[in-house]
């Protein structure tokens, strides 16, 4: 049974006997405490371990339960611990050269020129490399550039700088060279290619847990409506200059990457 001296307390001022939850004594007014001690719960909820497993079980991840949520979860910040302190400096300066590049083309298109394919790419080489930074139109280029800097800054925050660059050209020229090869006349300008590379990267290990049941954070929907866009804004008449085969292209070398580094953040873990 539960003591008397669970049942009250006394006021020290006039020494009335007095609920042991309230925080001021109502005979005299005297602070017994500054807050009121809470209330025990005897039907409250259990602990969060179990509401976390029962959310486990309702995302359909057989069985894993919380430790694949948690495993889930350090996966997903596992390049963050490395990288998140520091800006992304790569995208950032990804972006300035995109933007500073679209004005210099329009105040001279002769250098346009120089760094756009347009025709067979004969001798020169650095044209897969310098033509995702030349395009003249504007809608397209700044979809291409929002794509570049949220996928860049994401996946910069989760693998860090070297990755993000190395994805960005070898992608990017791997397009441009298959365009090259298919067509008689190529037209593969712009950061198409290059930033759907960045997203699928991105984007492949919320698909991979998503196939299997498993609990992801990102946005797929968003990153799949960019995507579309993306890859259908070069069908349009006034943006011949970009090429859907190197978006392509771009798109499955960034699924393979991302795939492969998800694999490798699993086999740390």
């Amino acid at each position: 049974m539960t003591s008397g001296a669970d049942l009250f307390v006394v006021c020290k001022q006039c020494g009335s006997e007095v609920s042991p939850y309230i925080t001021e004594c109502p005979y005299c007014g005297n602070r017994l405490r500054r807050r009121a001690p809470k209330l025990p719960r005897v039907n409250g909820p259990k602990r969060p371990a179990a509401g976390r497993a029962r959310l486990g079980s309702l995302l359909g991840a057989p069985g894993r339960g919380v430790s694949g949520t948690r495993a889930r979860a350090r996966r997903t910040t596992h390049g963050a611990g490395r990288w998140a302190a520091s800006r992304p400096y790569a995208t950032i300066a990804l972006v300035a050269v995109s933007c500073v590049s679209w004005i210099v083309f329009h105040a001279e298109l002769k250098i346009y020129t120089h760094m756009a394919i347009v025709g067979p790419i004969a001798g020169d080489w650095w044209k897969p490399f310098t033509s995702e930074f030349a395009s003249l139109n504007g809608p397209y280029t700044f979809v291409a550039i929002l794509t570049l800097a949220i996928f860049g800054w994401l996946l910069e925050d989760r693998h860090g700088p070297a990755v993000v660059l190395a994805l960005f050209f070898a992608a990017g020229a791997a397009g441009a060279l298959v365009a090259d090869a298919a067509y008689k006349i190529p037209l593969a300008n712009g950061a198409n290619g290059a930033a759907l590379a960045l997203l699928a990267c991105w984007a492949a290990p919320d698909i991979r847990a998503a196939r299997a049941g498993a609990y992801y954070e990102g946005d797929l929907l968003g990153a799949g409506a960019l995507a579309a866009l993306l890859l259908a804004m070069p069908f349009a008449a006034v943006l011949s200059e970009a090429s859907w085969l190197a978006g392509v292209v771009g798109a499955a070398i960034g699924l393979l990457v991302g795939l492969g580094l998800s694999r490798t953040d699993d086999a740390v873990e």
